[in-house]
């Protein structure tokens, strides 16, 4: 099942375990059974620590668990976790195993405090790059606390299941039976949703803290790039964001990130991450800014947030980046998660043998149509335009599948269903007028990105696109106030420009600063 540099790998993770491992594995006689039962007698052979047994009897097959003798630990895979899970499964053996995770002291107080019975469902798909931070969550939750039980389900191994659940995008998670959440969700917004009081706790530490010289809102690359120049030149330095990483965690393949050949969007999120760490910043997640204060008469500016934190520091560097562009068309709304998804690589296994549309003819259209081809039945590609825009590689590959069908001068219209999923979706013919209606079962919507900034508006200057109007610096028309990344009026959102253009925003900041405290 693993080759020999995996196993390589892994048996040198399996020296850091200290304590048995028991797993426990519930087959039956299908293939998916047999390739489970290679994987973990692999894993067995490469550490005395862990003992296989395949006499267990969980309703679902193939799965397995993951147990420490003598300890109440309920953390099991329902399905083979390769492909991105792979880690997933990794970090489980090892912290099943008795190795300390990365999680500071403070969260890991709070999760074994934790009081009640927390019984956890996460469906995940192997080519989604969102749900391992979400598994592995709740995986270090079920070691650390006997009362939380943890269960990671292969949505497409599991398909009657996912039917019944009508599981429509992954990660999806069920708390005791009920629906908790969908998409990506770190350790620490997951703890905020079922312990409030302990958010509210953070929020009034947050508002107690002293200004910030600098303090970026954003932690996706222009603000990462932001903080670690600001740090480096010795300033009081923050970083409050929603989710450190922003739209670069949506992202697969990133193969134009100068100097770095090939990667994926969430290991790159990671390394960002890591590298502000390395100085003196304090980065407050899951903070979403709701209300800007500009100062007066270079006073304090400060950022107000959803948890009810407040923030002041005497030069901002608003980095909130941008978001998937919806249709705005009848049903979206209704059916989002329910058929509407926007992230063809995380909930394409969900739709296989399905009949699905993207919109959009944009590079990112015609990707998320070519790789859905082989997974679903059919795949229309509905484009506004004439013609497609993507580049031309792309456009012969797309014309190159027997099960892919394009259609331009199209106007979604509506989305249609039943009530409970997608069932189709409606479309004018620009050049016709006459309408069509489309019978399947999913819809990507790939066409384009919003800037993030409603909550700016009436505060500071947006172009007619929303973007943040930003001179050659950086610089908003409120002084002391900048800008960087795909947020701003700066034409093509690229994940390096952002970063030089955080690099260049904080630079601009640090020189106000200078000159708004020199003496007269």
């Amino acid at each position: 099942m693993l080759d020999a540099n995996l196993k390589a790998q892994l048996k040198a993770y399996l020296e850091r375990v200290t304590q048995p491992i028991e797993i426990v594995a519930s087959l039956d006689d299908g293939a998916k059974s047999q390739e489970m039962l290679g994987l973990l007698r692999d894993i067995d052979a490469l550490s005395d620590k862990i003992t296989l047994l395949d006499n267990g009897t969980d309703a679902r097959t193939p799965s397995f668990s993951i147990n420490r003798p003598g300890a109440d630990i309920s953390l099991s895979f329902a399905g083979i976790p390769m492909g991105h899970e792979f880690t997933s499964l990794v970090l489980a053996l090892l912290q099943v195993g008795g190795h300390p995770s990365k999680a500071s002291a403070e969260v890991i107080e709070q999760i074994s405090s934790l009081k009640g019975e927390f019984n956890f469902e996460t469906y995940f798909s192997l080519s989604c790059q969102n749900c391992p931070d979400v598994v592995q969550a709740l995986n270090l939750m079920a070691v650390l606390n006997p009362n939380v039980r943890h269960v990671a389900i292969d949505g497409a191994l599991f398909q009657a299941e996912v039917e019944e659940r009508q599981v429509m995008a992954v990660p999806s998670v069920y708390l005791n039976g009920q629906n908790f959440g969908q998409g990506r969700m770190g350790l620490e917004e997951i703890l905020a949703k079922i312990d409030t009081s302990a958010s509210d706790r953070q929020a009034e530490k947050l508002s107690a803290k002293d200004a910030f010289d600098v303090l970026v809102i954003g932690g996706g690359p222009a603000g990462a790039a932001a903080a670690i120049y600001a740090a480096r030149k010795g300033i009081r330095t923050g970083v409050a964001a929603e989710r450190f990483g922003g739209q670069v965690l949506d992202t697969m393949a990133i193969e134009n990130f100068i100097s770095v050949q090939e990667t994926e969007g969430p290991k790159l999120a990671t390394a960002l991450e890591e590298h502000v760490k390395q100085y003196e910043v304090d980065i407050m997640n899951l903070q979403r800014a709701e209300k800007l204060l500009p100062g007066k008469d270079g006073g304090l500016h400060e950022v107000q947030f959803a948890s009810g934190a407040s923030l002041k520091a005497k030069t901002l560097i608003l980095a909130t980046g941008a978001r998937w562009r919806e249709m705005n068309v009848p049903g979206e709304q209704q059916y989002r998660n329910r058929g509407v998804a926007y992230c063809p690589h995380c909930d394409g296994p969900l739709f296989k043998g399905k009949r699905v549309a993207v919109i959009g003819g944009g590079n990112s259209g015609v990707e998320a149509a070519i790789d859905l081809a082989g997974i679903v039945a059919h795949v229309t590609l509905i484009e506004f335009d004439s013609q497609l825009r993507a580049d031309a590689v792309l456009q012969r590959k797309l014309n190159s599948l027997p099960n892919v069908k394009v259609i331009t001068s199209a106007l979604t219209t509506e989305v249609t269903g039943d009530g409970q999923k997608v069932n189709g979706l409606l479309y004018k013919d620009r050049q016709s007028s006459e309408h069509h209606e489309i019978a399947l079962e999913g819809i990507f919507v790939q066409i384009g990105l919003l800037p993030n900034t409603d909550w700016l508006k009436g505060t500071i200057e947006l172009s007619n696109r929303g973007e943040i109007m930003v001179d050659a610096r950086g610089e908003t028309d409120l002084p002391g106030i900048f800008a960087a990344g795909d947020v701003t009026t700066v034409p093509y959102k690229q994940i390096v420009i952002a970063v030089g253009e955080g690099a260049k925003a904080s630079l601009a900041a640090f020189d106000h600063l200078i000159r708004t405290s020199a003496p007269e």
